[in-house]
């Protein structure tokens, strides 16, 4: 098994994603391509001791890029928005 700090990769913090954490108890995180929903609810659960409710995924296409002559992509990437059951909370995430 993937030690679970290499399938969650960041927290994501926006205005529309601290705006699910008060309303909807969603948490938004940036997570491995590779990784699957499965895998992304026990990472989550044996990091911050929740219990989690349902995962759903967003694969990110990278943003085309120029400089100069020359042209790029930023990579891909995947996000996950995680719901937790009620009463559970991440402390990292209260301010």
């Amino acid at each position: 098994m993937i030690h679970p700090r290499e399938i969650i990769i960041a927290p994501l913090v926006t205005e529309k994603s601290g705006h699910q954490m008060i309303t909807q108890n969603s948490y938004t995180f940036k997570v491995s391509v590779n990784a699957n929903k499965v895998e992304i609810k026990k990472a989550i659960e044996r990091i911050f001791s929740v219990r989690v409710l349902s995962v759903n995924t967003i694969n990110m296409l990278g943003k085309p890029k120029k400089l100069g002559k020359y042209s790029g992509k930023r990579p891909d990437w995947k996000k996950a928005i995680v719901t937790l059951k009620p009463g559970d909370k991440i402390a990292e995430f209260e301010v």
